[in-house]
C-alpha cells in the first residue's frame, strides 16, 4: 500500500493507546500500514491520511474500535508451549481437584482468548485426562478485545494448517469433525467454553459477581506492550478473582508487576504464580 510522508502515525499510536492500553513504539509505524488495509478497504478509502483525517474530522467509536481490534496480535495454536498444560495435567489440576471433591466446580479463564485455541485445549485435557470429571461444573471462559476472533472462537472452525500446529493426531480425530479443509470443534469440547468479547484495560473486569472466582487462569502474552501502571492494574484485579489456591500463568517473559502479592513458582519447565494475601 502505498503511503505519503502526512500520514499521523502518533494520532494512531494514541488511539490504540487509549482503547487497549497497547504502547506501540514509533518503530513499528509500518504495522498500520498492513493491519489496517482491511479497515481502509470497509471504509472506501485507499490511504491512512484518509483514514486518520476522518477521524480527526468526527467522532467514530464502532471505527476507532476497529482500529484497535486490527492492531491486536492474535497469535496462537493449540497447546501453546506445552509445558502450562503439562504441568496442569501432572501436578495442579489433581491438587486443585482434590480440594474441589465437595463443590465438584473448577472455572478456568483464557484472557486473550483470541481465536479459541488455548481454552479448547484446556477442555482437551480435562477430557482425555480426567474423566472423574464427569458430572462437575465445568466453565472455561474465554475473552479477547477483537470482535472477530470471538466470532471465530464461538465457531470453533479451524484449517488444516491451525489443526496440524500443536495438535496430537489422537486429539484431532477424538475431538473434531471433519468438513472439506476444515476441522470443527465437536459438542463435547464446545460446550465447555463460552467465548465473549471483552477489554482487560477497561475499568472494570468482565466478572465481578461476589462468586467469580477462578481455579486457574491464562494470562499469556498479553501484558508485553503495556506500562507498568498497566500492568499493575490488571494484575491486581486478576489477583482478586483468583482463588487463594488457584494458579496464574503468565508468557515465559511476564513477571507480575507488584511481586508483593504473588509467589512465583517454578516447576515442570515453566514458572507459574500462587496469588498471596498483600502485606
Amino acid at each position: 500500500m502505498e503511503q505519503t510522508a502526512t500520514v499521523d502515525y502518533g494520532y494512531l499510536r494514541q488511539l490504540v493507546f487509549g482503547l487497549s492500553q497497547n504502547v506501540l513504539d514509533p518503530s513499528r509505524d509500518y504495522l498500520f500500514d498492513t493491519r489496517l488495509t482491511k479497515v481502509l478497504r470497509h471504509q472506501g478509502m485507499s490511504r491512512l491520511e484518509e483514514l486518520v483525517q476522518h477521524l480527526k474530522l468526527r467522532k467514530d467509536p464502532l471505527l476507532e474500535r476497529s482500529i484497535a481490534e486490527a492492531m491486536t496480535i492474535n497469535e496462537t495454536s493449540f497447546f501453546r508451549d506445552s509445558r502450562p498444560f503439562e504441568l496442569l495435567r501432572t501436578d495442579q489440576l489433581p491438587k486443585l481437584i482434590e480440594a474441589r471433591r465437595s463443590a465438584r466446580a473448577l472455572r478456568f479463564w483464557s484472557a486473550a482468548s483470541s481465536t479459541g485455541q488455548e481454552a479448547y485445549s484446556l477442555g482437551m485435557l480435562l477430557l482425555e485426562h480426567f474423566p472423574l470429571l464427569a458430572g462437575w461444573n465445568i466453565r472455561i471462559e474465554g475473552t479477547d478485545l477483537c470482535a472477530e476472533v470471538v466470532h471465530r472462537a464461538l465457531a470453533g472452525r479451524y484449517h488444516r494448517i491451525e489443526i496440524n500446529r500443536g495438535l496430537p493426531a489422537r486429539f484431532v480425530v477424538r475431538y473434531f469433525d471433519h468438513a472439506g479443509e476444515d476441522w470443527v470443534i465437536k459438542q463435547e469440547v464446545r460446550k465447555l467454553c463460552n467465548f465473549r468479547q471483552a477489554n482487560l484495560c477497561s475499568p472494570q473486569l468482565p466478572f465481578n459477581r461476589s462468586d467469580d472466582r477462578f481455579d486457574v487462569i491464562f494470562l499469556r502474552n498479553v501484558m508485553l506492550y503495556f506500562s507498568q501502571e498497566t500492568r499493575r492494574t490488571l494484575l491486581a484485579a486478576i489477583h482478586r478473582l483468583l482463588a487463594p489456591d488457584g494458579v496464574l500463568f503468565l508468557g515465559s517473559s511476564e513477571q507480575p508487576a507488584d511481586p508483593s502479592i504473588w509467589t512465583a513458582v517454578l516447576a515442570g519447565g515453566t514458572c507459574h504464580f500462587k496469588p498471596r494475601k498483600p502485606s
